[in-house]
């Protein structure tokens, strides 16, 4: 995500699933990428700033909307594949339609674990999820996945010695190379068994236009740079484990479930998805 500076003068209410201790008096990336999707976890002062950032790059609600597309297709697939852990790296606010609603509503004992480095994210997150025992949040970076795997929260809700669903959706575009993103994707899918899966999705330069090269430009004057990548780089991040059908492709060609779903121009998602299966 992006951060600007704002003009003052956003007067807001908290609601309930706001918790105290949360800034509503500036915007949250979380809250933004909320709002670019469609939920409702968002103020106008998110709203605002998704503006500018739509202003540099026209197609980036269309990206993420993409992005939460895939997401919910990958979900219900690997219930139906038998999966019923889940662990999602660079979550966000699990707004309508994330992760435990898809996959519970498939099987009621889907257990998941959401990771986000944005504490704006994790105590909303908190706060949405309170109530449900089969899912939680913590707050760790990605590039650090002892952390992760080591976490109480992580312990309680996945079992490691039984298939699990890792899902790096979004989330290492923000991974600077320096960081050594494939290195770290190796270190958090180590425990996992035959039969898990790794799902990824980012962001990538390959024939996009002018604005969306220009917006990543932009990007390195926040702290949150985005890293645009090759597919050649994207694949390496699978290592060995077995590349579903159709392959890292532009996200709607992931599985569509209605041909419209495509549209005419797929790239204009600015983002590739693939999914791989840990065989035996």
């Amino acid at each position: 995500m992006f951060t600007f500076s704002l003009s003052e003068g956003f007067a807001m209410t908290r609601p309930s699933w706001a918790p105290e201790g949360i800034d509503l008096d500036r915007p949250s990336a979380s809250r933004v990428y909320d709002y670019f999707v469609g939920g409702m976890h968002n103020f106008e002062i998110d709203r605002e700033l998704a503006r500018q950032i739509e202003a540099f790059t026209p197609n980036i609600a269309e990206t993420m909307r993409a992005n939460r597309d895939l997401l919910r297709r990958l979900v219900r697939f690997l219930v139906d594949e038998g999966i019923t852990q889940f662990l999602d790296l660079g979550s966000g606010i699990p707004t309508v339609g994330n992760v435990h609603e898809v996959a519970q509503a498939r099987n009621p004992e889907a257990r998941v674990v959401y990771v986000d480095i944005d504490p704006v994210a994790v105590a909303h997150s908190i706060a949405i999820l309170d109530g449900n025992p089969k899912a939680g949040i913590i707050q760790a970076d990605v590039a650090d996945p002892e952390r992760i795997l080591t976490d109480p929260v992580v312990g309680e809700l996945i079992d490691f010695s039984k298939p699990v669903a890792v899902l790096l959706l979004g989330v290492l575009h923000f991974v600077p190379d320096e960081v050594d993103p494939a290195g770290a994707v190796a270190r958090l899918l180590k425990p996992c068994v035959p039969g898990s899966y790794v799902a990824i999705t980012h962001a990538t330069a390959d024939g996009q236009p002018a604005e969306v090269l220009e917006g990543q430009k932009l990007s390195g004057r926040t702290s949150t740079e985005i890293s645009l990548r090759t597919r050649d780089e994207i694949v390496t991040y699978f290592g060995d484990w077995t590349q579903l059908e159709p392959g890292l492709v532009h996200l709607p060609l992931w599985r569509p479930e209605n041909p419209a779903d495509v549209g005419a121009e797929p790239w204009r998602s600015g983002a590739y998805g693939g999914v791989a299966r840990k065989d035996g």
